[in-house]
């Protein structure tokens, strides 16, 4: 299967009419033609319809149309990622917890010499950032809709326990003995209901205790035998050395998803940025 017959087939496939599709892609009929026949016999199934004057694709071709359209769309973003012109800039929302995915992605946008320039905040505000045409794009987690944004998923990042070492042997109903250390849930209402969530599941609810504002205070505070217990982002607890804290598995994970504007093409920068967010799936 050749991508050119792949093009081909979608022209047609978008007129339904093999002399307008030839003159859209400048090409001869009969080429066209010829292509879609070699197409449909390595496929072994029937694309169009011809036998009545005007053609019409066939179940077939209905269910391969869309896998055609998606095919050429990643050999565009590839193409444009490629070809990524230097010097441009990139403008990125982040947030705490990307970790080692965030350092990955910066080093692919600078072997293309795209710079980027980090913007940290809650996420509504990287959200309306985005909106607002200040931003290119923002990772954020843990949402389904954003009016007037586009959200692609791009990786999944694993939830891990953050305990003390001498409590490394506990499993996650153990967990109720300890005080949770987490963020308020008005800045993270998707990680507190996941977590939570989790322990309703398991079999309690968790005694909650002083709010977690910073991550490496709070795992000094764990470190040093105070009782309780936090969740890290895997690819931030990747980054993490702390003699005196385990992190365990609990059995969680959360989407991390480009916000990008609503119908923005992704070319340039942004295709660069996409694909190396991919890298990880």
């Amino acid at each position: 299967m050749e991508l050119r017959q792949i093009q081909y087939f979608v022209a047609v496939a978008e007129v339904l009419n093999f002399g307008r599709a030839a003159d859209q892609l400048q090409v001869g009929q009969p080429a066209v033609s010829q292509q879609v026949a070699r197409l449909e016999r390595e496929l072994g199934v029937q694309l169009f319809d011809r036998s009545a004057r005007a053609i019409r694709l066939t179940e077939a071709g209905q269910r391969f149309l869309p896998e055609a359209r998606t095919v050429l769309t990643s050999v565009e973003r590839a193409r444009d990622a490629a070809v990524a012109p230097a010097g441009q800039t990139l403008r990125l929302g982040t947030s705490t917890g990307l970790g080692e995915r965030l350092d990955a992605v910066l080093v692919a946008l600078g072997e293309k010499s795209i710079e980027v320039e980090l913007f940290s905040a809650s996420t509504r505000t990287r959200l309306d950032r985005v909106r607002a045409g200040q931003l290119d794009a923002a990772f954020v987690r843990g949402l389904d809709t954003a009016s007037g944004l586009d959200l692609i998923p791009v990786w999944q990042d694993q939830l891990l326990a953050a305990l003390p070492a001498a409590a490394s042997h506990l499993t996650f109903p153990d967990l109720a003995g300890l005080p949770l250390r987490i963020v308020s849930r008005r800045d993270n209402p998707a990680l507190v209901d996941l977590v939570m969530n989790a322990c309703a599941d398991a079999g309690f609810e968790p005694l909650l205790g002083p709010r977690s504002q910073n991550l490496q205070d709070t795992l000094a505070s764990i470190g040093s035998g105070t009782p309780g217990w936090t969740v890290v982002y895997q690819s931030h607890a990747n980054l993490l050395r702390h003699p005196r804290v385990v992190f365990k598995p609990l059995g969680l994970q959360m989407t991390t998803l480009l916000a990008v504007p609503e119908g923005a093409t992704i070319s340039g920068a942004l295709a660069v940025l996409l694909t190396a967010s991919h890298q990880f799936e």
